[in-house]
């Protein structure tokens, strides 16, 4: 029985399958001393300061000399920041031709784009109108949705932010996006937004900024004007409840794949994201980029060491340009806030086996699969080219899927090694599982398991077609487990960037 896996010739390290006690013998070396599950074991001797490589690059340093055999992590394993030439443009590789064009059946909306589920949306400007937000939602239950079997519920999308900021710069712009993206999302049909009245974030400056107008299936109201919180919520029941038979009137029709907008997503990361389900759902994205669908990856700090790769695949040095320039903005951001672009990963990804942030943005980069990068956007901006394209955000999950979905994502994947119980609102969430054991535990919370590729059940080819066809399923309005359980309430979070005044 195989007990490591090597993923490159010219890698140092080799992976440990099962836990491996010293003195174990693999690839002809012997264990120093006990190597955990998806740890790291060097085959060679690495001395003090010399790469250490692990999917043929550099994943960080050996702060001391490492034998081979030694357990390879935190303890003897610096970071150093990145410094790469950085090539454009050098590895377009051609998109593969489909076979047929696949469709789902999905929601038609005026404005072209198509919606694979149908909310209605009550959207806060400010922290100060969330609870009024919830209390209309929450007004609409079990009972009186069954009357409107078309409509996938009443959901609110509340946020602790929108005054004390500046109302200009990269904070509010941001802030701005996330409203319109959600307001205008394909995946929602009807848009209630509650305001206090004296917020920064003016409501009335969100519809003149994007032309946005009052109609049947779109109100906006403040508190202050309303004339108080009871009353606001007495008429935002009111207005959410006269949409309901007009949201209702919408039906699902035959919809080209290419008429998808998948969400690139990873949380609690493990050795094995990497190796199973990233390059699983990069299959499954390059599947999607063949029908004229769009995959959009996102978590700036969680590709850094490996946006070389990526910037090989734009297509052309403006659009590589574009994603080295969101780079140095970070390095720079994490300096001024005296952290460092180490700080992820989180322990939880360390005790799986991830040492540093270039490992591990290594194999989540794996995820955009092996097309030319055609775009790179910021946070929540509007995702316009088609094909596999990247999203500024942090590598926080509830901020980074928020503006994916604000971006234009009616889909959400989500790969998971450590687990994740996480959902969104209105793109329904498919969970990725990297390994069998915690697919087996959390099977309740996990959608695709992809740790077969690990025991040799499958192939990453295999498990990615699974992959996509679960998406058009899931796009067809089949829920996921996330849906099913009730998750996405909760997972509205804006990036808030700058000073809290």
């Amino acid at each position: 029985m195989t007990n490591t896996v090597r993923l490159d010739p010219s890698d140092t390290v080799i992976t440990a399958l099962r836990p491996l006690e010293a003195g174990a013998s693999v690839e002809e070396i012997v264990t120093v001393s006990m190597i955990p599950r998806g740890h790291k074991v060097s085959t060679v001797p690495i001395s003090k300061g010399s790469a250490i490589r692990k999917y043929a690059q550099v994943i960080g340093y050996a702060s001391e000399d490492i034998a081979a055999g030694d357990h390879v992590h935190t303890h003897n394993v610096a970071f150093r920041n990145t410094d790469l030439d950085y090539e454009f443009a050098t590895d377009l590789r051609p998109i593969p031709l489909a076979e047929k064009q696949d469709t789902f059946m999905g929601y038609m909306r005026e404005n072209g784009k198509v919606g694979t589920r149908n909310y209605i949306a009550v959207i806060t400007s400010v922290n100060c109108s969330a609870t009024a937000a919830r209390q209309i939602a929450n007004a609409f239950g079990p009972e009186e949705l069954a009357q409107y079997p078309n409509v996938d519920g009443v959901s609110a999308f509340v946020h602790g932010t929108g005054c004390g900021m500046a109302g200009d710069g990269e904070g509010f712009e941001a802030l701005q996006r996330v409203m319109w993206g959600y307001a205008r999302h394909p995946n929602i049909a009807g848009v209630l937004m509650v305001g206090l009245g004296c917020e920064m974030n003016q409501i009335d400056w969100l519809l003149e900024a994007w032309g946005i107008k009052n109609g049947p299936l779109f109100h906006a109201m403040n508190i202050q004007d309303v004339a108080g919180l009871r009353r606001t919520i007495e008429i935002g029941v009111d207005k959410v409840r006269a949409m309901l038979p007009l949201v209702n009137e919408a039906n699902r029709t035959p919809c080209p794949a290419s008429e998808l907008m998948v969400a690139l997503q990873c949380g609690g990361s493990d050795a094995w994201s990497g190796i199973t389900a990233n390059p699983a759902l990069g299959y499954a994205c390059d599947l999607l980029v063949a029908q004229g669908g769009t995959g959009v990856l996102a978590e700036t700090p969680e590709i850094y060491g490996a946006e070389h790769l990526l910037t090989r695949r734009a297509v052309d040095v403006k659009t590589g340009e574009r994603l080295v320039g969101l780079i140095k903005w970070w390095e720079d951001y994490t300096a001024r806030n005296k952290g460092s672009m180490d700080n992820n990963p989180s322990p939880g990804n360390k005790k799986g086996g991830l040492t540093t942030i270039l490992e591990k943005s290594l194999g989540a980069a794996a995820k955009g699969g092996t097309t030319p990068l055609t775009g790179v956007y910021k946070y929540a901006e509007p995702v316009t080219a088609r094909g596999f394209t990247f999203m500024d955000s942090p590598g926080y999950d509830p901020a980074s899927v928020t503006g994916q979905i604000a971006s234009g994502c009616n889909l959400v994947t989500f790969t998971t090694g450590r687990g994740s119980a996480f959902g969104a609102k209105p793109a329904p969430s498919l969970k990725i599982a990297t390994n069998s054991e915690m697919y087996n535990r959390m099977i309740e919370d996990m959608d695709v398991n992809a740790g077969s590729i690990l025991s040799g059940d499958a192939s990453v080819e295999d498990i990615g077609r699974e992959i996509y066809d679960t998406l058009l399923r899931v796009a067809s309005g089949e829920q996921t487990k996330s849906e099913a359980q009730g998750l996405g309430d909760y997972e509205f979070v804006p990036w808030q960037i700058g000073a809290v005044m």
